[in-house]
């Protein structure tokens, strides 16, 4: 079954750059996910944190 879809995935032209391109959106939303996180101000952390027991 493997060798099957890895000789037809072969078999396409110009396919080699899709795992580069979603490597790259990957680390991407990663490294802005990171800079957000400690980027974020405390008190809006601390106002998120806190949203379940305001009910």
């Amino acid at each position: 079954m493997l060798k099957y879809i890895k000789n037809h995935m072969e078999s396409i032209t110009g396919i080699e750059i899709y795992p580069l391109i979603s490597l790259i959106i990957f680390f991407t939303f990663f490294i802005i996910l990171f800079w957000w996180v400690f980027t974020a101000k405390k008190s809006y952390i601390n106002e998120v944190k806190n949203l379940p027991l305001d009910s």
